[in-house]
């Protein structure tokens, strides 16, 4: 007894000790700025970096993840709930060297989880952070309280807007919202499609100084990706851009992307709880706790 005790404390210390994937919520306050091509192009260039990357699809009803890949979704996060599925089960691959979680046509299931389901799930997902390098959840448009635990748990949230006046509202909306619930929430600026690049940082900039004035938050600005017909022509052939035209400038554009926020990251010694740890206490505490 002593022995197995022993083995037990060893490999909960060893999980403890484990390297974790980071944590990427991206995020938009409306829908049409093109967030989930960010999110796919992202990834991919992560990828050839050498990194491990799944991405989760978590937009609700209209999950395309797979469709900017060019692939079918054998299988989605349905099958975890319906069929008791893993969710190492329900991973598929890409030729991209990026696997992706479906959100399938009927996601919001999973906002109304028996307690059992939802331990299952946030266990599975702490598995799968042992695996990968980075998972990056891409969210349905604006902040819901359905999707409010991961964005305020999540490492990090990029947050993509366009320069046109609506979207630069409601992703402030959206900011302030998650703020609200969280202060240590950290937001990186991504303007898209944009006309010029002077365009662009103007956008981040307004954004940045009004998180600044009226939330008294500092948030980091990425950068600027112009609008590009190569974009059009990519997502009609269904294959990302940053594979079909690795040598554009929109792609070169991520990698600088990239670049920015791994500058950030490294100059920032914000201590976090985990993802998945902090996932489980707020479903303990709150969801859990009506069911």
């Amino acid at each position: 007894m002593r022995d197995q005790a022993e083995q037990l404390r060893a490999k909960i210390n060893s999980m403890n000790d484990a390297k974790q994937a980071k944590t990427i919520a991206v995020v938009s306050g409306k829908g049409g700025v093109g967030k989930s091509n960010v999110s796919t192009n992202m990834a991919i260039a992560l990828a050839k970096q050498g990194n491990k990357v799944l991405v989760f699809d978590l937009d609700i009803g209209m999950g395309n993840i797979h469709v900017l890949l060019g692939l079918n979704a054998p299988f989605s996060i349905s099958d975890f709930i319906k069929h008791h599925m893993n969710l190492e089960e329900i991973v598929c691959s890409s030729p991209y060297q990026i696997s992706y979680i479906s959100a399938g046509n009927s996601f919001s299931e999973i906002m109304d989880l028996d307690g059992g389901t939802a331990m299952r799930l946030l266990d599975n997902i702490e598995r799968l952070s042992l695996q990968y390098d980075y998972i990056i959840f891409d969210m349905g448009a604006g902040a819901t309280a359905s999707s409010l635990e991961i964005l305020i748990a999540v490492d990090n949230v990029f947050v993509v807007t366009t320069p046109e006046p609506t979207a630069i509202t409601d992703a402030y909306s959206m900011m302030k919202y998650i703020c609200m619930k969280s202060s240590e929430t950290q937001f990186y600026l991504i303007c898209n499609r944009a006309e010029k690049e002077k365009e662009g940082l103007i956008t981040l900039q307004r954004l940045q100084l009004t998180m600044e004035k009226f939330l008294q938050k500092q948030v980091s600005i990425l950068g600027v990706l112009l609008e590009d017909s190569i974009v059009r022509k990519a997502v009609a052939k269904q294959t990302p851009f940053y594979v079909e035209f690795p040598n554009s400038a929109i792609a070169k554009k991520i990698d600088m992307l990239l670049q920015n926020y791994s500058d950030v990251v490294m100059t920032s010694f914000v201590k976090k709880e985990r993802f998945v740890q902090k996932l489980k206490s707020f479903w303990r505490n709150n969801r859990l706790k009506v069911k």
